[in-house]
């Protein structure tokens, strides 16, 4: 600084100084130089200067009924008037959801789920639902409706309906619309705002809702326990109120800590997580009872009037959610039968891929940014129609990306349909003899054995992604891209069958929902069946080496066993007794190239993902010992009279 000012700075500071003292009235100056302290830098209340901004923000806490206050971030554009406004609640932290860079252009503030939005003139609002990080209140995890398990006054769409009240009321640039928005937890609240709805609220885009968390969301899948995925994120989210706490590990294999420690229970407990009700609740409610069935968004929504337009988007790889959305879709579709007001949509992305960028995914690449084409061209267009008034952009019904051909296709309906005037079928495509795959179904002639057998071994479970598997946090993960993982990591294992078809002389094409029926039995008490459909390439790909007999994971899911005819009651199998086990799996939207096989592998561990079955009968799988894990043999038949099969939704 120069000499002359530091001058001036002093003869300022002098006068001050002495008017303070003429006033009796010592300033914090004095007070520190009297105390022999140096003065600090930073002032009491810094007051940034947003000159250059083109958006202002305000940090609310909005009353809810009960009393409870909840902290809203509200992005206003500046120079607007009669704007929509866009809302967000989540358990993230929305004030760090809303920072994507600090910025003082809107669109590069926002998350990128809503940055078209953004730059539309919308004013984008994010919210800390109640119990986590700036909002007041106690956290249920997915907190139920108001009914048997909730007692209260409040949950989520009676929380949206106050924040909206709010909003329309005390923001003055607002035109009275607005649409909520969000992801995963985010898509889930979204769902939520449509019951009993805010007369404000006209348009809805859940991204990856989370709507069955047993049937085939986060927690569970037909029974098997997520245990990998969900005991981490339940102890991050639980554990205290801004997610200070997190899990900790002392293995860089998770295959490793998982085998070694046993039940999940015993992994819980080394986490202190028995004070975490969420997992109480999970290891109290293994079977699909009524703590399950009363909170299953799809059910949920079917007995309510359909009264705000949804746009539903899921992702075909979707490692978290997968199985939430086309169920709401599948709910809701016959009380719209024009396919005007509920839409879906499924691109080829894994669970957050939707809401940033979509040109690939592991080992594939697609045809331009597939994500933000959708947001701009078809949710951009959806949201101007019901908050803006804009034009009717004809939103199709359903609206699916085809891996393999690389494409979008819009259809009357899903899953089962096709574009107009494009027949459908199901076609079986048969376990044959030899490791084969074909579409005629066996013949009647006795072939010996009529079965192919494996032994399952609970002391060394098939992972279900290449070793060694990081924690699905640790900054090394790539947990996002494992529903597109090469499998063939797998398909030398001797507990794990494989079957394919010769190299396919033209194109098939599946569209719609794969159901896998097997034929099989075991020398165990319980079993878990595992069910894998694959797009093998051929041997060398000239122009990406790296898929040279790539197999390509299209669609798998699991089944519990014990699950087999009544998921809420639980019963043991009988030993080496041949039962009819059928496995939905996710949806599918693939070609098949020429020169392709396909090929179906079967297995009964996919660790540590799913925890293990014990495979003798146990009561509650969740806290079994470890003289309760067994070997079995499986076999899965193949004979014309016990035809295990893959159900196909084959457009010719």
């Amino acid at each position: 600084m120069p000499m002359y000012a530091l001058r001036a700075c002093a003869l300022v500071a002098g006068a001050v100084l002495t008017l303070a003292v003429r006033a009796g009235q010592p300033n914090a100056a004095q007070q520190a130089a009297s105390a022999g302290a140096l003065p600090g830098d930073r002032p009491e209340h810094f007051v940034p200067s947003t000159v250059s901004f083109d958006y202002d923000r305000r940090e609310v806490m909005i009353p809810m009924r009960d009393g409870v206050k909840l902290k809203t971030n509200v992005l206003v554009p500046r120079s607007v008037a009669g704007a929509p406004i866009l809302l967000g609640r989540t358990p993230y932290d929305a004030q760090a959801g809303l920072w994507r860079l600090h910025s003082p252009h809107l669109i590069d503030v926002v998350p990128q789920m809503v940055e078209i939005a953004a730059g539309d003139g919308y004013i984008i609002v994010w919210q800390d639902v109640r119990g986590k990080y700036g909002s007041e209140g106690d956290y249920v995890m997915s907190r139920p409706l108001q009914g048997p398990l909730n007692h209260s006054a409040v949950d989520h769409a009676t929380d949206t309906y106050d924040t909206i009240d709010w909003l329309v009321k005390n923001i003055p640039e607002t035109n009275g619309r607005v649409g909520v928005i969000g992801g995963s937890y985010g898509g889930f609240t979204a769902l939520m705002a449509t019951v009993h709805p805010h007369p404000a609220l006209k348009a809805a885009v859940p991204f990856a809702p989370m709507v069955d968390a047993w049937v085939g969301d986060d927690w569970f899948h037909n029974g098997a326990f997520r245990q990998a995925y969900a005991l981490s994120y339940v102890y991050n989210q639980e554990a205290t109120r801004s997610n200070d706490e997190i899990w900790w590990s002392a293995y860089h294999d998770t295959y490793e800590e998982y085998l070694r420690a046993g039940s999940a229970s015993v992994i819980a407990e080394t986490r202190g997580m028995q004070q975490l009700g969420f997992w109480r609740s999970l290891a109290a409610h293994p079977a699909y009872d009524s703590f399950w069935q009363e909170q299953a968004l799809d059910r949920i929504l079917a007995r309510e009037p359909l009264m705000v337009p949804l746009l539903i988007v899921c992702g075909l790889f979707d490692q978290e959610d997968i199985y939430g959305g086309p169920a709401v879709y599948r709910a809701l579709a016959p009380r719209d039968p024009q396919g005007q007001r509920v839409h879906l949509v499924l691109g080829p992305w894994s669970h957050g891929q939707g809401r940033s960028e979509g040109r690939r995914l592991g080992n594939l690449d697609f045809e331009g940014d597939t994500a933000t084409d959708f947001r701009r061209d078809v949710m951009q267009p959806f949201l101007d129609h019901y908050l803006k008034g804009a034009a009717d952009p004809h939103t199709p019904r359903a609206l699916v990306y085809e891996t393999g051909a690389d494409q979008w296709h819009p259809y009357d309906n899903w899953p089962r349909s096709c574009s107009s005037g494009c027949p459908e079928s199901s076609r079986n495509l048969y376990l044959r003899e030899g490791g084969t795959l074909g579409f005629d179904p066996p013949a009647r002639a006795a072939v010996r054995p009529g079965y192919d057998e494996y032994v399952s071994d609970p002391a060394k479970p098939v992972p279900y992604r290449e070793r060694p598997i990081p924690e699905v946090y640790a900054p090394d993960s790539t947990w996002g891209q494992w529903l597109v993982d090469d499998q063939r990591q797998a398909a030398t294992r001797p507990d794990v069958l494989v079957y394919e078809t010769p190299p396919l002389e033209r194109p098939l094409r599946l569209a719609g929902e794969p159901i896998a029926h097997l034929e099989a039995s075991t020398t165990g008490r319980d079993v878990d069946w595992v069910v894998k459909l694959i797009d093998v390439w051929p041997e060398q790909v000239p122009d990406h080496p790296p898929l040279g007999g790539y197999q390509q994971l299209l669609s798998a899911d699991i089944l519990r066993g014990r699950y087999r005819n009544d998921p809420a009651h639980p019963t043991p199998i009988p030993s080496g007794k041949i039962l009819a086990y059928r496995i939905r799996l996710p949806n599918v939207s693939h070609t098949f190239r020429t020169g392709h096989r396909i090929m179906v592998q079967v297995q009964s561990t996919w660790f540590p993902l799913y925890d293990r079955n014990p495979q003798s009968w146990v009561d509650n799988i969740m806290y079994a010992k470890s003289e309760s894990y067994v070997k079995a043999a499986q076999r899965v038949w193949r004979t014309a009279e016990h035809s295990s099969r893959i159900e196909l939704p084959v457009i010719p």
